[in-house]
């Protein structure tokens, strides 16, 4: 008997039309043909081919797609597609900001298409969201923001994952066994991403470092410098050129230079600096006016163009501040040498100096490169006590303020020059107030640590009058040389250090949040918004809301940048404004005094395009930086609360969601969360009106501002996160 064939089934490829446009879409300037389709699709047989040219030819004659010839596709070109930076938010899925839009643009996490956090993006804008915000796809990774990341290692029998610390990194990492540089389980790793194949779910990488067990000091230490890709040691080859660097004074060099150094001389600093960038000298003249120079380290006549020093210190662009160490921008034969104005030691400075009057005013002033010799070392605390104890025939720095561990009488000569400066830096201040600046003297948060590094206790470092004489000059020395080349009659390419006008939305929520607090804001124009801001500013101060409110006012300004294209500085109230006093630290300083030769030499401009490029890369480093410099107190909270588990803390809400109450501890200003779901008493509720959770039975509510007590539940190292349980409101338990 004849076998009878069964009737073959055709294939039909569910969504086939969207498929195509997807693979079309995703890399939208390379023509496919109807094999390159449905070898993405992963389909071989006939029938599904034939399926595919079949809807090729239906979608071409709709105009969605285009032969551009013979049987090679491409979509139809559209205006839909642009340029962003991709923005993680939660759950995987992201926003791409786009310059040239107003609002950012959705992405869910199925049309990320193996984007990563920062990256920038080409993507397709297809279809509006419900709630108004464009929706699309990410059709191309143009430049990857990152590829080395922060985790911890999971070591298997044949293979490794790291499961990235950074919560915008939606995936982990697959590393091959042959590539974990002997990590162990557990461990915390640097690893480079490598590749992210078509159909893997994670990218494949490689161990680059192993940091440490999670929880160790050095481990969250190096992590937090890794994460920020900051580096936290020299290569051999730019410590040896440093080393071997001619460091003596010439007196070849010094005829080149004004010689200041008979002139009386002094830098005061923090106690514990080893880096002395700046210094100030005095001399009365005999017409009645001061001579008052702000000396600085010549950092670039040390640091030439075109030398693995000069690439390594530009690469780096700042040096960064952790709680326990600092990662300088420059070796120590420099930082703390040769380039430190140190008590008792001839130095090369480049030099601002003016003639002022009594009143502050400037007569005169000169720029140039000069030798300086410190007389004396002051630290911030000799130096208030001075300004504190002004009537005293002998300036006597007590023990206990004292830098040398010892009580020593200051010359009267310094003690008169010290005053004076105070009077005539507090008279530039209040100029500068009345003119439109805003006052941000926000309370730092300062560890003792003992010998192993560990938190022994924390304290708030203050701004006094000593810090302000110092920050006066400095603005006064920086705010100069900006308009000595910005006020030139022929446009000079120069590095400025600008600031916008506040966002008007964060200004209004700003508004919204102190209301609560019984305080307003007048917005009429610049010039009422600064001085509502110093007044709100001001009020608070000393008042338990202070550190939100202070948080809240910085975080509603501009961020301050470094540019070629000068806009001003808002917040300091300048038409024109630089980095030139700080060399030892920053890049951006040692770029301002090589233009600002270039220029008293009378050179013509240096080229735009190059020095604009330099200063993005300054601000990009400046901003990591001061997020490593962040999560490092932040890790330093955490550990000194680790100690203080039995403890009972007052504390304010400085923030409430709908998944928690945030309370920062008023005694060290270490800031938790408490879970609304942690919340036996009752089940609570977000209002998001009145910035308050509300208890549904007992209409109980805790709202941002109430004093509170809480106590530690956990403190994760590794996580820098605190978990609080709630005590009660102040109010009830003193009650």
């Amino acid at each position: 008997m004849p076998k009878r064939h069964k009737k073959k089934k055709k294939n039909k490829i569910e969504g086939l039309s969207q498929s195509i446009i997807e693979i079309l879409r995703r890399d939208h300037s390379k023509p496919h043909n109807y094999k390159q389709i449905a070898a993405k699709l992963g389909v071989d047989d006939a029938s599904s081919r034939n399926h595919i040219i079949k809807k090729l030819k239906a979608l071409q004659i709709q105009g969605t797609i285009q032969e551009i010839e013979r049987g090679k596709y491409i979509i139809a070109p559209s205006k839909n597609y642009y340029t962003g930076r991709v923005d993680i938010a939660g759950r995987g899925q992201g926003y791409i900001i786009v310059e040239d839009l107003e609002d950012d643009i959705f992405v869910s996490n199925k049309n990320l298409n193996k984007a990563l956090n920062g990256d920038t993006v080409e993507v397709y804008v297809f279809k509006r969201k419900k709630g108004g915000k464009t929706e699309g796809e990410i059709t191309q990774i143009i430049e990857r923001k990152k590829t080395e990341f922060v985790g911890t290692i999971q070591v298997q029998e044949n293979f490794a994952f790291v499961n990235v610390t950074d919560h915008k990194m939606h995936t982990d990492i697959f590393v091959p066994k042959n590539k974990i540089n002997g990590a162990k389980n557990g461990e915390k790793v640097l690893v480079l991403m490598e590749d992210w194949p078509e159909k893997a779910d994670s990218p494949f990488g490689s161990v680059l470092k192993v940091l440490g067990m999670p929880g160790e000091h050095n481990t969250e230490i190096h992590s937090i410098l890794a994460q920020y890709g900051l580096p936290y040691d020299f290569p051999p080859e730019v410590e040896a050129f440093a080393n071997n660097l001619d460091t003596k004074i010439h007196s070849g060099e010094i005829k080149k230079r004004r010689d200041m150094r008979k002139i009386l001389t002094f830098t005061i600093d923090p106690k514990d600096a080893k880096d002395f960038d700046d210094a100030l000298s005095f001399e009365s003249l005999d017409n009645g006016n001061y001579e008052i120079g702000i000396h600085i380290a010549d950092v670039s006549h040390y640091l030439q163009k075109g030398t693995v020093l000069d690439d390594e210190a530009f690469e780096r662009a700042t040096s960064v501040y952790l709680v326990d160490r600092v990662v300088p921008m420059l070796p120590e034969i420099l930082s703390n040498g040769a380039c430190s104005l140190r008590p008792l030691e001839e130095k090369y400075t480049f030099s601002v100096v003016f003639e002022m009057n009594s009143k502050a005013e400037i007569v005169n002033k000169w720029f140039g490169r000069t030798v300086t010799y410190s007389d004396a070392r002051f630290a911030y605390e000799e130096a208030q006590h001075i300004i504190e104890n002004p009537d005293v025939d002998k300036h006597i720095i007590p023990l206990e303020i004292s830098i040398t561990d010892k009580e020593y009488i200051v010359s009267n000569e310094i003690g008169a020059a010290i005053l004076e400066m105070d009077r005539l830096a507090k008279i530039l201040r209040k100029k500068r107030m009345n003119a439109g600046a805003i006052s941000f003297d926000k309370v730092e948060v300062k560890f003792k640590l003992d010998e192993n590094a560990n938190p022994a206790g924390v304290y708030f470092k203050e701004s006094k009058d000593a810090n302000k004489l110092i920050e006066e000059f400095m603005l006064l020395a920086n705010r100069s040389v900006a308009e000595f080349i910005g006020k030139q009659s022929k446009k000079k390419t120069f590095v400025y250090r600008v600031h916008d006008e506040p966002d008007d939305e964060k200004i209004a929520a700003l508004e919204n949040i102190i209301k609560r607090f019984g305080y307003k804001l007048d917005t009429r124009d610049r010039h009422s918004t600064s001085q509502s801001l110093n007044k709100l500013l001001k009020d608070v101060n000393g008042k338990k809301e202070q550190n939100l409110v202070d948080t809240l006012a910085i975080r509603s300004m501009s961020k301050a940048m470094y540019t070629t294209n000068n806009i001003g500085h808002y917040g300091l109230a300048f038409d024109y404004y630089t980095h030139f006093t700080s060399p030892i630290r920053r890049y951006p300083d040692v770029m301002v005094h090589r233009l600002l030769q270039r220029y008293l030499d009378g050179k013509d401009s240096a080229k735009q395009e190059s020095y604009e490029e330099k200063c993005g890369h300054s601000s990009e480093m400046e901003n990591l930086a001061a997020n490593a410099e962040r999560d490092s107190v932040k890790y330093m909270q955490v550990k000194y609360m680790q100690d203080h588990q039995d403890q009972d803390f007052l504390g304010v809400i400085s923030g409430v969601t709908e998944w928690g109450i945030y309370v920062e501890i008023i005694s060290n200003k270490c800031e938790g969360m408490v879970r609304l779901q942690d919340l036996r008493d009752d089940h609570y509720m977000f209002d998001k009106e009145q910035y308050a959770v509300v208890g549904q039975r007992s209409n109980n509510t805790y709202v941002l501002g109430d004093e509170v007590y809480v106590k530690v539940k956990n403190a994760d190292l590794v996580k820098k996160h605190l978990d609080y349980t709630m005590l009660g409101l102040r109010k009830d338990i003193e009650a």
